[in-house]
């Protein structure tokens, strides 16, 4: 059983990469999806998201599922979760780090991605 990361910033294939895989996958971004498949980002409910993230990814390595979660992770603090989360369930951690610019889709602001950039940690 597999937890892969998969980090990189905005635009830089993560989605693409993770949808790629033969395992279950989540991101944060997918708690803002309403049923109608629209995108409707909330600044304030990003704690919720990844909250949100970090259960599914949990509850599908109790099934046994090799899990992919895709996400900035710029800072090594926030894969700590996910760390904890395979030493737990006996999960082979690995991080992927994406470093294409394909243009990011959710349209995050060029200020945003350039201070994420500079935070950036390998």
């Amino acid at each position: 059983m597999k937890l892969i990361l998969i980090r990189g910033l905005p635009g830089s294939g993560k989605s693409t990469k993770a949808k790629s895989l033969d395992a279950f996958h989540v991101e944060a971004d997918m708690y803002f999806v309403s049923r109608d498949g629209d995108y409707c980002f909330d600044p304030a409910l990003l704690p919720k998201a990844h909250e949100w993230c970090q259960k599914r990814a949990e509850d599908a390595l109790k099934q046994g599922l090799d899990v992919v979660v895709s996400n900035t992770f710029v800072k090594r603090w926030e894969m700590k979760a996910y760390r904890n989360m395979a030493r737990k369930h006996g999960a082979e951690l690995v991080i992927e780090v994406c470093r294409e610019q394909y243009g990011n889709i959710h349209e995050v602001p060029e200020s945003v991605v350039a201070r994420m950039k500079k935070d950036w940690q390998e």
